[in-house]
């Protein structure tokens, strides 16, 4: 895999849901990667267009469009499923 490069610092990130009801048990979290995390933050947060967000990135756009596509289903599994989310860059446990 080529390097990415990345406005932060890779660390583990979580977003917990607040539960509809705490006594059942959580859902299983999702796993995003740091690289699919920067596309995201580029795009929709900074307002780069795909081009720009690629060249910062150091990557070609198609592997941009392939991290934003996977951070933006990953988003909506999360909305709509009330999971966590997790951003790490070690390897999902299963």
């Amino acid at each position: 895999m080529k390097p990415r490069v990345l406005g932060f610092e890779p660390r583990t990130i979580q977003f917990m849901p607040v539960p509809p009801d705490p006594s059942k048990p959580p859902a299983p979290p999702v796993y995003m990667t740091p690289d699919e995390f920067e596309a995201y933050r580029l795009v929709f947060y900074e307002g780069l267009t795909q081009e720009e967000a690629a060249k910062r990135m150091g990557v070609s756009r198609g592997t941009l469009w392939r991290c934003l596509d996977s951070a933006r289903r990953k988003l909506a599994i999360m909305l709509a499923e009330n999971r966590p989310l997790i951003v790490s860059h070690e390897p999902q446990r299963s």
